[in-house]
Formats: C-alpha cells, structure tokens, sequence
C-alpha cells in the first residue's frame, strides 16, 4: 500500500512538536514534486492547491513523542502497525500520508499541513491563509466508525508552589513509578487510566514523606506513565505493586517544608472525568494532571482541562483555582482553544454517506479531543467540516497502533468523497 510507504518515510524524520523543520522541508519538497502551489507561513503551516479543489484535506504533522521517539522503529504486527518502545505518530502522520496518496492520484485538490497542533494548536490558530475550497476534510480521527462535526475546547492550568526549605538529616529514599499504560488525555481519560503521579504522591502522602525533590508526566495532552522522588520518612518505606523503593541511607538533605501543601493538592485533585452526558453518551468535562516539575523557586503542576463548552471550561478553571489557592499556591491558565460546536452540515451529510458504503456502522458524533477544524472553520463560517480517520488505540503512548486493513478502508473512502465532488 503506497500509504504505508509514504509513512514509512514520514517516521524516518523527526518530527515532534517544535521541532518539525526536516519533516516540514520534506512535505514541501513533496507538494512542490507533485506540481502543487506551495505557500508556507512562519508557524510552519503548508497550504498546497492545484487545479479547481472542491475539498481541502487537512492533517497535522508534528507527533507527541514518547519513549524512545522520535527514533522511530516501526513494525508489523497482527494487522497493525506499531513502533517499538515509543509512540508511534500515527496521529497524525497517516493522516499526512493519506494526503500525499491522494495527491499522486488528483488534480483539482487541496492541502492544508498544519504545525505543533499537539502543543496548542499553534499552527491552525495562527493560519493567516484563505482555503480555497468550499469543504474541509480534517483526518485527525481515530475511529473509523465515526463522522466528526464537533469536539471539546481545552486550555492549559499550571498551579505553583514557591518552595520553602530547611536542612535535615534523615533517611533518604529514591521512590519510583515507571511503565504504566498512559494514553491520550482526551478520548481515554474515560478508561480510568492510573495516572504515574498520583499514584506516587498517594504513597507519599501514606506514608507522611517529606518531599526534596519530585518531578514526572510526559506532555501535557497524555496521561503521565512515570514519576519519581526523593524524599525523606521517619518510618521505614516498602515498595507496592506499584512504587519502587531505593533506601539511600542516612544523608544531610534540604527539604521542602511545604511539602504537605504539595501533596494535599495533587492528592485532592480529582483526576478524569468531571462531567458526562447520559443523553449523548459522552464526556462533557474532564482534567488530567499531566505533569509535575521542580527547580530551585518553586514545585511546578501543569494540568489539561477539556470541556465541550465554554461554560464548561470555565467551571473546572475555578474548581482548579479554588484548590490551588486553598493549598496556598499561584495559579494561573494559558492556551485556551475553544470548542467545536457541532454542525450537522451538507458536507457532513455527504461524507456519512460515502462512509456507509464501505462501513455500514458509521454515525455522526463528536468527540471529547482538540481537533483543528473548530479554530479554522472559525476563520471561515462558510466551510463545510468534518473529520475522519482510521483506527489508532492508545495515541500518545509507547502502546499506540494503527489498524492496517482500516487505513486502507478510510483511503479508499478518501478518495471516493473526492472523485464524486469533482464529478
């Protein structure tokens, strides 16, 4: 399948969230080779025409990088495709190299590649661009049974704790959490996924630990698969299923006096699910505590809050201010991308239709993840938008794959929506 091929070469190239330029020159090269148009922004964003497009393909071509990515070293394994310890980019490269498919086989197409979507939108937020074509065929889906026409907003929270400390001399010990499942912090917050630091700080806390040094997570959009730390106990700790334990003996050490601020907030802090509607079956509000930093000043707690609406996202940011000013910590939100709010539109219409004659399962939904159509079509009312895709399990994570037999499906679904508008 020459899809595979064209991914193959995309996971040859390095491509995490800000740091693209390889895989962008690439692409260029790619676009310009096939005789496309090619303008490019300074956010990265790769805006290629040709002919008379009636629809616009759109993906993203950065990748959140996991394990040993982005030294990707993919294999086939009982009908997937997957990468060997790492994630494996599938979000959103197969989307990428469904386009390159489609523009070896037409004329009259259009392609927008957008940059470091997985770290904010940046590059869909700061397109300047006009799309050309009256459609927007967004294939950053992870579920080939599913039409999407909305998705969640989402905005970043970071709760700081200025560190105050004394020197002590104590036990010492080196306490670990590794290898958990993670995932995506949007569409598997649902699974009840055991989050790296919590599980961590509530060892900690059981155990009435004394806190010198902490950090853990991953990116900000997955849930964290590790996290570890120093600290001191008076009562001698034993490692569990999960905490590994490395006694370092008696030591003179600096502690952080707050410690139990720090571990009162992670520990109250309501991981997952906030919100769910019965009606719809689906995630209204949800907030993953993704990662946990220290330096010198102060204990630093990023989290990512998703809501399908504005109101939403306004409940979990007071809900996670309240919390931080109750621990006595700063808080502060940045990032905030807005909601999709759905629209069952005549295109949408159209591509259920075109899916159901390859898979009678699909349905319109919307779906508890960032997706860029919401900040574009918000630059263009006008634009007919949806998003589609093949099966990719466990995205941001070492665990992530990509059904091969349903990117071979979704392609051909591709390439049947454009034959029949350019006919």
């Amino acid at each position: 399948m020459q899809i595979l091929e064209y991914f193959s070469k995309i996971c040859a190239i390095p491509h995490c969230s800000l740091e693209t330029t390889k895989l962008k020159d690439f692409l260029i090269e790619f676009a310009k080779s096939q005789n496309y148009k090619v303008n490019v922004d300074k956010f990265g964003n790769i805006h290629a025409y040709k002919g008379d497009p009636k629809i616009c393909l759109q993906a993203h071509y950065d990748m959140v990088c996991v394990g040993s990515a982005p030294n990707l070293e993919i294999f086939y394994e009982k009908g997937f495709i997957k990468a060997k310890n790492s994630s494996l980019g599938a979000d959103n490269g197969i989307g990428v190299a469904i386009c390159m498919d489609m523009m070896d086989k037409f004329d009259d197409l259009e392609i927008l590649w957008t940059n470091d979507e997985e770290v904010g939108l940046i590059g869909a937020n700061n397109f300047k661009g006009k799309i050309k074509s009256p459609n927007l065929l967004n294939l950053d889906s992870e579920d080939e049974n599913e039409v999407i026409i909305g998705c969640a907003g989402g905005e970043i929270y970071k709760t700081e704790f200025e560190i105050q400390t004394k020197i002590q001399t104590a036990n010492v010990y080196k306490i670990s959490v590794s290898g958990l499942r993670g995932g995506h912090s949007g569409i598997e917050i649902i699974k009840n996924i055991p989050n790296a630091i919590k599980v961590l700080c509530e060892f900690m806390a059981e155990n009435k630990c004394k806190i010198i040094n902490i950090s853990g997570g991953e990116r900000d959009n997955s849930i964290p698969t590790a996290a570890k730390a120093l600290v001191v106990s008076k009562k001698e700790l034993k490692p569990n299923k999960f905490v590994k334990v490395v006694n370092l003996g008696t030591q003179k050490v600096k502690i952080i006096k707050n410690s139990k601020n720090i571990l009162n907030f992670i520990n109250a802090f309501s991981q997952g699910i906030r919100s769910y509607d019965e009606e719809f079956n689906m995630v209204k509000e949800s907030i993953n505590l993704a990662i946990v930093s220290q330096d010198n000043q102060k204990v630093q707690i990023t989290m990512y809050a998703r809501a399908m609406d504005q109101e939403g996202l306004e409940k979990l940011k007071l809900q996670t201010k309240t919390l931080s000013l109750a621990t006595k910590a700063k808080f502060s939100s940045s990032q905030r991308a807005l909601a999709w709010e759905p629209v069952k539109s005549d295109f949408a219409i159209f591509v259920l239709e075109k899916m159901r004659e390859l898979n009678p399962n699909a349905q319109i939904k919307t779906i508890h993840a960032g997706l860029e159509c919401g900040v574009l079509c918000a630059k263009n009312s006008s634009l007919g938008a949806c998003s589609i895709g093949p099966n990719i399990y466990s995205p941001h994570s070492i665990h992530e794959k990509c059904e091969i037999a349903s990117i071979e499906k979704i392609s051909q679904i591709v390439e049947n929506i454009i034959k029949d508008l350019n006919f």
